[in-house]
């Protein structure tokens, strides 16, 4: 992540949402990655994806969009297509850099001040200083290593990916605190047979979420790209969270409960 940033100045690759530009959808059954190969020495930093309809996967549209001002852009892709776009064949959006900007901090602020506030929650009810720790550890984890396969990915963040995170923080915790209680407030059994009944829960409970978000990613990957950025996210990190619970965390917290007198 260090490289990353040092690279690109930031920590992930933003889209028009969080860096502002013109974002442009052409009622126009056309390649999307033939635009984009068109139209990348003429617009900066494009992307282009196309727009199927649901039950008949039938193209309906193109969706361009770009940091390059908006009148510059209508002008190229009018050139482009050979007519004039208007209400009834396009749509045009246009976003300023200083709100986006704005808009990206306060997200930033509200997934920080999210991530404390679990902290403090996770503190309370423990009220010990190692598995409290393990959790809070798990959780940043499966963000960190969530934003890291994302970025290698090359995809380009939204509103929406934000959104997903701070999802991500509440579906991470779920696990390691059932897994904590099971092995700290509870007696019954050996310390074994308590980490694999919390195991056959939490497992459940992870897969049933993930299975459903990777149906949903299936479903909805023609035809939503927030929808699609929002389960990637989260399929991505539910991946993660069974590896940092059920190795990481739960090896933390046998060896603490193995060495507490």
């Amino acid at each position: 992540m260090v490289s990353f940033y040092s690279a690109n100045g930031d920590f992930i690759y933003k889209d028009i949402s969080l860096t502002g530009g013109t974002s442009v959808t052409v009622y126009e059954k056309t390649s999307a990655t033939q635009i984009k190969n068109d139209l990348s020495d003429k617009l900066s930093d494009v992307s282009t994806r196309s727009i199927y309809d649901i039950v008949t996967r039938e193209q309906k549209a193109v969706i361009i969009e770009t940091t390059t001002e908006g009148d510059t852009t209508r002008q190229v892709l009018e050139e482009y297509f050979g007519y004039e776009l208007t209400t009834e064949n396009s749509s045009f959006e246009f976003t300023g850099s200083a709100l986006s900007e704005s808009f990206y901090r306060q997200l930033l602020i509200a997934i920080l001040i999210a991530f404390v506030f679990m902290g403090i929650v996770v503190f309370i009810i423990f009220r010990t200083f190692v598995p409290s720790t393990a959790v809070i550890l798990s959780a940043f984890a499966d963000i960190l290593m969530t934003l890291a396969l994302v970025n290698m990915l090359g995809m380009r963040m939204s509103t929406a990916g934000i959104v997903a995170f701070l999802m991500l923080i509440g579906y991470s915790v779920d696990t390691d605190i059932l897994l904590t209680t099971r092995i700290l407030k509870r007696d019954e059994g050996s310390l074994n047979s308590r980490i694999f009944g919390a195991f056959k829960t939490g497992i459940t409970m992870t897969l049933t979420s993930l299975f459903a978000v990777v149906f949903a990613l299936f479903v909805v990957r023609s035809f939503s790209i927030v929808l699609t950025q929002i389960f990637s996210i989260l399929a991505i990190g539910l991946g993660f969270d069974i590896l940092n619970t059920w190795i990481t965390n739960a090896s933390i917290l046998k060896w603490y409960k193995e060495k507490k007198p």
